[in-house]
């Protein structure tokens, strides 16, 4: 049975940038969501019930046909949130340092056209979905609760939820003050991590 992650902060600790409440609603509601469809139609399959997520990911058309679109939406929901959690932090914000902030430089020019570009595409996303970067530095969307593992990409370093559920309690339908406010709390750490991994 897979299990919503605790956040590794505070519901509050996310200050004006993004409220208690949109993380209790976004956590404890909507990911808690994806996690009881996921498991619910697993039990149609119970023999996936032990295998990693990522792997059931991955390779979505050797799954049962049954259970396909609900590992799709709702494991990849879970997949995304669980990663999105760790992505922000109280303490984050700021610039990357050390490679990830040298190779980030090298491809863009600069921190703030990475951030532009970024921005950019999240605001282009219609309707719900995701802005990635790539451990190549490839900045990519995808829809829904799409994850680049599914189009046999590597795993993101970085990733941006646009659903409304993300950002509607504090942000209404301004997507675009979501995504400023949002650089203010990047766990630049947690993403160099990934990169150097």
């Amino acid at each position: 049975m897979y299990k919503v992650p605790d956040l590794p902060y505070g519901y509050d600790q996310l200050g004006k940038y993004i409220s208690g409440d949109i993380m209790r609603l976004h956590h404890d509601k909507h990911h808690q969501a994806y996690v009881d469809k996921l498991n619910a139609a697993l039990d149609n399959a119970p023999a996936l019930k032990d295998r990693p997520l990522e792997s059931l990911l991955v390779d979505l058309s050797q799954l049962p046909e049954a259970v396909q679109l609900a590992v799709r939406n709702h494991g990849g929901g879970h997949y995304n949130h669980s990663l999105f959690w760790q992505w922000m932090s109280p303490d984050g914000g700021g610039e990357p340092r050390g490679e990830l902030a040298q190779a980030i430089i090298a491809r863009y020019g600069s921190f703030q056209a990475f951030v532009d570009e970024f921005t950019t595409k999240s605001l282009a996303v219609f309707g719900s979905g995701w802005a990635w970067l790539q451990p190549n530095l490839d900045i990519i969307t995808t829809p829904n609760q799409d994850t680049p593992i599914m189009q046999g990409l590597n795993a993101p370093l970085l990733g941006l939820d646009v659903w409304e559920h993300a950002y509607y309690l504090d942000y209404k339908n301004k997507r675009d003050d979501y995504v400023k406010s949002w650089w203010n709390v990047v766990n630049w750490d947690f993403v160099e991590g990934r990169y150097k991994a």
